[in-house]
């Protein structure tokens, strides 16, 4: 399981912030809630709420604040006023607040729209306070890590993400990538959230296919196949001894037998076992590792002690919860529209459920989570339901801190040839497709130092930007083409943004080393394309608050995309190279290397690494 040295390690400690407020804007209330150290639109809001609740008696500062949304079409921020039910006309209210109004630093107009006033945030002071806290929180830090969109909602709590849970012995099947994609990035995201994140890989690494395995080691197996790919070797077994048991029961008996042995802890039987897994969770490392996802502990079915199981049990009846049938044992949960919840098999044999409450409350009892997330396919929502209605009716508390993230169906995921596959065979074609593609261009082929490398990342970016811009709960269906192509919404769509964004600087040595960000002159950024991206760089932090909320990567991934075609838009009027005002040039180079920064920071919360040349 996971070491103390690996729980101290994923404890985020966020420093205070190199940023602060320059003291030459106006003074502005504190709002519970707000850290404009860390967001600086907080500031923008804080000077909105203000506004309003100077203007309008009994409002107070705080509650005005939580009326400031994000305004849409090209409005910066918006009120409805007919939330704060105050006495009196929508339209007299509205001509209270802009009677009262004055211009000033943060905010530069207010106009009224039926129920709503508009507000716009000064350009300048938007555009300084953005960049210069983007430049701080990515090159600044204590941690001497990126912090821009990371914040303290989760500080001094510990949360456990269960994902992927692969079977041992089953190559990586594609199944299991969605899992793994989504808890990889609520991993990364809790982090950015200031929670301690324990990532747990709960394999199936037990039940009757490892006696199945067994009878068929013995037949077909070869130490040496099994050393060069333990998963590969031992999925091949699988596949011909199943055949063989189709054609002749009694191997069906034989594997039961010699899974009743392992079960009972017949150590001849649990030689063999032991080595098979310790060599395919070395082999899944591997895979994971070229994926950029890391587990703390890799746990199993076969972790989960007898006891615990047999303790659950005994609860359960001790409640009067347990219900007989034909020798089965059933939780009836039918007041709860849960059906019958099956908790030990007729042959007196545990089944996943049991497994699942005797685990859960082991692992409440060794790491006192606040909270445990499942990432568990949409296909499972009643056994994840009834396993939770369980725990809370043997009555432990913590049974409510626990969440299922569900997710669809990759549908017609095969190689393009149309066999169905395994995600080695698929990252594989997807790094070749890319390959491909990359030599067309002999030039930029040329200046990539390793050029596999960086056509296996598109071809992996291609693969989870895919599974993650849509609603997890979505099914979608695998498209190749539409997958690796450049054009559109796609994963090598933002990895190409992220390198044009970072070849700013080799373009342009000239005006390197850039001034600090207090000294750029950003009055000379007046084009309407650099004022939608700073001020859309500026919202990422509530992008990943939101995200929190959601638990849905597709809000980061649209950000990408909305940043990175912002950036295409602005291509051509804000241009750096060919831009004889060197001031503009460094303020518009500065402007695109933030961009580069957060587009940067909101790949790798993904679990992509982003790259600088392609």
């Amino acid at each position: 399981m996971a070491s103390t040295s690996t729980q101290q390690s994923n404890k985020p400690v966020l420093a205070p912030s190199p940023f602060s407020v320059p003291p030459d804007l106006p003074k502005l209330p504190e709002v519970p809630g707000t850290d404009p150290t860390r967001s600086v639109l907080d500031s923008f809001r804080i000077a909105i709420a203000k506004v309003v609740a100077d203007a309008l008696e009994p409002l107070t500062v705080e509650q005005v604040y939580q009326g400031v949304d994000f305004g849409k079409k090209g409005e910066d921020f918006t009120i409805a006023l007919p939330r704060f039910k105050l006495p009196g006309k929508i339209d007299e209210l509205a001509k209270k607040v802009i009677a009262k109004f004055q211009p000033d630093e943060w905010i530069e107009s207010v106009t009224h729209d039926r129920a709503f006033l508009h507000f716009r945030c000064r350009t300048n002071t938007l555009t300084r306070l953005v960049l210069d806290q983007i430049h701080a929180l990515t090159y600044d830090t204590a941690s001497k890590q990126p912090e821009y969109g990371a914040n303290y909602l989760g500080e001094g709590k510990r949360v456990i993400i269960e994902y992927s849970s692969p079977n041992i012995a089953k190559s990586f099947h594609v199944g299991h990538l969605r899992s793994t994609i989504i808890g990889a990035f609520l991993a990364n995201l809790y982090k950015a959230c200031g929670w301690e994140v324990l990532s747990l890989n709960y394999l199936g690494d037990w039940g009757t296919q490892f006696g199945l395995i067994a009878v068929g080691f013995e037949k077909y197996g070869s130490q040496e196949a099994l050393e060069k790919d333990a998963i590969q070797h031992l999925f091949e077994i699988y596949v011909k001894v199943n055949a063989e048991a189709e054609k002749d029961p009694s191997i069906r008996d034989e594997a039961a037998a010699w899974f009743k042995r392992m079960e009972d802890g017949d150590e001849e039987a649990l030689k063999n076992w032991r080595v098979w897994r310790q060599l395919s969770v070395r082999k899944y490392a591997e895979e994971y590792d070229r994926l950029n996802v890391h587990f703390d502990a890799y746990t199993g079915e076969s972790e989960v002690p007898q006891d615990s199981m047999d303790k659950a049990l005994k609860q359960l009846q001790e409640l009067n919860l347990i219900e007989e049938d034909n020798g089965a044992l059933r939780v009836n949960l039918e007041k709860y529209k849960l059906g019958k919840a099956v908790v030990r098999k007729r042959d007196g044999t545990s089944i996943y459920l049991t497994r699942d409450i005797g685990g859960a409350v082991e692992r409440y009892n060794k790491y006192k989570f606040d909270k445990m997330i499942y990432v568990i396919s949409a296909q499972q929502d009643m056994h994840v339901a009834q396993f939770f209605k369980v725990l809370e009716l043997m009555g432990f508390e913590w049974a409510k801190n626990l969440e299922h993230v569900n997710y669809g169906l990759v549908q017609g995921m095969s190689t393009r040839k149309g066999t169905v596959v395994f995600l080695d065979q698929i990252i594989r074609e997807a790094a070749s497709v890319m390959h491909d593609q990359m030599r067309k261009n002999e030039d930029k082929y040329n200046a990539i130092e390793n050029p596999e490398y960086v056509a296996q990342e598109i071809g992996i970016t291609g693969i989870k930007i895919q599974d993650m811009a849509a609603k997890r709960i979505n099914n979608y269906t695998f498209n190749w083409d539409r997958m690796l192509s450049f054009e559109g919404d796609t994963g090598p769509y933002l990895q190409y943004a992220h390198v044009r964004l970072s070849s700013i600087e080799r373009k342009n040595p000239e005006l390197l080393p850039l001034p600090a960000p207090s000294q750029l002159k950003t009055d000379l950024l007046v084009e309407p394309q650099a004022r939608e991206i700073a001020f859309l760089l500026g919202t990422y932090p509530d992008v990943v608050k939101t995200a929190l909320k959601t638990h849905e990567p597709s809000g980061i991934v649209t950000f990408g995309f909305r940043l990175s075609h912002a950036i295409s838009s602005a291509w051509e009027t804000v241009i750096v190279k060919g831009e004889q005002d060197k001031e503009k040039a460094k303020a518009r180079m500065a402007l695109y290397l933030a961009a580069r920064d957060v587009l940067g920071a909101a790949l790798r919360l993904l679990s992509i690494r982003p790259l600088e040349r392609m």
